[in-house]
């Protein structure tokens, strides 16, 4: 099995990556539309533009600035549908259990954190869906959440571009690059993971305890 393959089962834009290099402004466009939508697995992408910048064929700049603002679009824009469709949203998630009590917790705790609630949901797993749901549904500022969506994404995109630039710092490889800029966003990730566990479950059993009481 070569690395391609490795990665196209992990993630599904991995096809797009070999279109970044050379393709100009569109280069930016494409990590940009594959960034708008939440739960869209892009980390190749994203390492891809990271070591292209790293190598000067891309800018980094105008890099970080599509995936953060892409990024931050789609934040705003799920908000605006919790705003607006919050009472659709909360009958349909509380007819899954755990999701439901997430999203209760979620809810409940926004207007007590506040800013600095908002970007530290954005990496709980499925955070950045459940946020701006929870937060537009509890009628949390748009002004405020886009304060702290920035700060979120901003932190974010620096990572994810971040680990492939220093991947094209340390190899002229390509494959070399993004092996060593996947390598570390895993081996990151899985630490997040484990941390955000840690998290998730006594937000469940707030979650519980306060419909309880």
């Amino acid at each position: 099995m070569d690395f391609a393959t490795l990665v196209s089962w992990v993630d599904i834009t991995s096809g797009l990556t070999n279109r970044l290099a050379g393709a100009a402004c569109w280069a930016y466009a494409i990590l940009a539309i594959t960034t708008l939508p939440p739960l869209l697995p892009n980390a190749a992408l994203l390492i891809t533009g990271g070591m292209l910048a790293a190598r000067g064929e891309m800018s980094l700049t105008l890099v970080l600035l599509s995936v953060a603002g892409s990024a931050l679009l789609g934040d705003l824009l799920i908000h605006r549908f919790g705003w607006s469709a919050g009472a659709t949203v909360r009958r349909r998630v509380s007819s899954r259990k755990r999701q439901g009590e997430l999203f209760d917790w979620a809810s409940g705790r926004i207007q007590r954190g506040g800013i600095p609630f908002v970007v530290g949901v954005r990496f709980l797993p499925s955070g950045r869906l459940l946020g701006g749901l929870a937060a537009g549904a509890a009628g949390y500022p748009a002004r405020k959440f886009a304060i702290g969506a920035a700060l979120a994404e901003a932190v974010w995109a620096a990572y994810s571009v971040g680990v492939g630039y220093f991947g094209g710092a340390l190899s002229d490889d390509p494959v070399v690059s993004v092996a060593i800029g996947l390598g570390l966003s895993l081996a990151v990730g899985g630490v997040a993971w484990c941390a955000q566990r840690r998290t998730a479950v006594p937000a469940v059993t707030e979650a519980s305890a306060s419909k309880e009481a």
